[in-house]
């Protein structure tokens, strides 16, 4: 398939080789405007598989708002925003803003007094924007979710819901996600209409150039023992992802403590300090990022050579989006998760998706593959000598049905010794109860 008009420019503007498969399969699709449902995972080119549609769509002539993409979290709309900005290298008169929460409301209030052509925001603050009177929301013809199941999960499909039944009807609706989760179902059969359905997710969507290696953190906290694995692994690129916002928080300022230069992603960062991460991302070649799960999807990080979890996320679909941080473009990666005995069932459940897990353990600073220290060693049962002797036993003469008489033999002393366990057993209570009746009387 070949892009056509301002497509083809933009594809040439990005220095792009090829299509990627779900680029490909979109862009006619998507350019008749017929409504779609895209499944793809994390890097393989959604973004522009819209962007490529969407600038020869655009007519920068109008006065109106005429598409709106809608992302689940601040820094991937601007990421987003980011890569759009070059459609206005190709058509200098379009007008396309970044509407997310955390930004200057009258400063928003004030570029939307003529409407921008393409709006790139997150749910709460567009729909803020629409209700206030300040977004023409209603003027769209299109509307894209990216990273749908993301908006799902963080709570977001309200906003998105009460901004649509406020819209045209027979608005175009393109829905990008990695997974569709059966919650997001009655939400896609409400607003889309016949929709075309494109799913290149791999049957195996898990990079076979990534490793997965488990290290066991047994008495020591997950911080001390990522503390010890970083000097040994000398990574190009890493993400160490927390699983809550405030052990991000602790895990970034134990590492600055010790010396690291690093940054940080989570919720608990202001709006600027958060702004200010993405940027130096994007510019500098820092090697650490400390992040939440919100740095897992959609963002584009380059040469990420390593992946460090400390511990599984409670939601273990999301362990396959961090991994995707690492091994692209060709390139190998390693990630590494710091487990404890509880993560049992979470490593059991993965191995089950075809995950191969190898396990590791740091031994005077040197990294050694270690047996699955989840396996417990079977120690061998003693066995009653007068049992083994009756095994051992070697007969000259083999008789007939000789097995059945030795299990007789074995379950006949077996027996015994019950007995004799259980009379001594007895004798050793009666012992115990006359030796308290004993001294009953003498405290009496």
């Amino acid at each position: 398939m070949t892009l056509i008009n301002k497509a083809a420019q933009l594809f040439k503007l990005e220095n792009f080789n090829e299509l990627t498969p779900i680029q490909e399969k979109i862009f006619e699709p998507a350019l008749k405007r017929r409504d779609l449902i895209a499944q793809s995972a994390t890097g393989t080119g959604k973004t522009h598989a819209f962007l490529f549609p969407l600038v020869n769509q655009l007519d920068e002539t109008s006065n109106n708002l005429q598409a709106i993409i809608i992302a689940p979290t601040r820094e991937l709309a601007t990421q987003i925003h980011q890569f759009a900005l070059k459609l206005k290298e190709i058509t200098p008169e379009l007008r396309i803003e970044l509407i997310t929460g955390g930004m200057d409301r009258e400063r928003m209030k004030k570029k939307m007094v003529t409407q921008p052509h393409l709006v790139i925001g997150t749910p709460g603050r567009i729909k803020d924007m629409f209700f206030e009177g300040v977004l023409r929301c209603d003027q769209a013809d299109t509307v894209i979710l990216d990273e749908a199941d993301m908006i799902y999960e963080f709570g977001f499909l309200e906003d998105v819901d009460m901004i649509l039944t406020r819209m045209n009807k027979k608005v175009h609706m393109m829905v990008f996600s990695a997974t569709i989760p059966d919650q997001l179902k009655p939400f896609i059969r409400r607003y889309l209409h016949k929709p075309m359905t494109f799913n290149v997710t791999d049957d195996s969507p898990l990079n076979p150039d990534v490793k997965h290696i488990l290290i066991h953190q047994k008495h020591k906290e997950a911080q001390e023992v990522l503390l010890d694995l970083l000097p040994l692994v000398q990574p190009s690129g890493c993400i160490i992802f927390a699983n809550t916002r405030k052990q991000a928080s602790e895990v970034s300022e134990f590492l600055r403590d010790h010396g690291y230069q690093l940054l940080e992603l989570h919720g608990d960062l202001t709006p600027r300090k958060r702004q200010q991460t993405l940027t130096r991302l994007q510019n500098e070649d820092l090697v650490y990022l400390v992040a939440t799960d919100i740095a897992a999807r959609g963002l584009d990080l380059p040469h990420v050579s390593h992946v460090v979890s400390l511990g599984f996320p409670s939601q273990l679909e999301f362990y396959v989006h961090r991994i995707g941080r690492t091994g692209r473009a060709g390139k190998s990666g390693v990630a590494y998760t710091i487990v404890s005995q509880e993560d049992q069932k979470s490593i059991e459940r993965l191995s089950s998706t075809g995950i191969k897990f190898h396990y590791e353990a740091i031994t005077n600073n040197v990294l050694k593959e270690v047996r699955n220290f989840f396996t417990k060693r079977k120690r061998p049962s003693k066995v009653d000598p007068e049992i083994a002797q009756i095994l051992n036993r070697k007969d000259k003469k083999v008789k007939p049905n000789y097995k059945k008489k030795r299990k007789a033999q074995i379950e006949k002393l077996q027996r015994k010794k019950r007995r004799e366990k259980i009379q001594s057993e007895i004798q050793k209570q009666k012992k115990e109860r006359a030796k308290a009746k004993q001294k009953e009387k003498s405290n009496s």
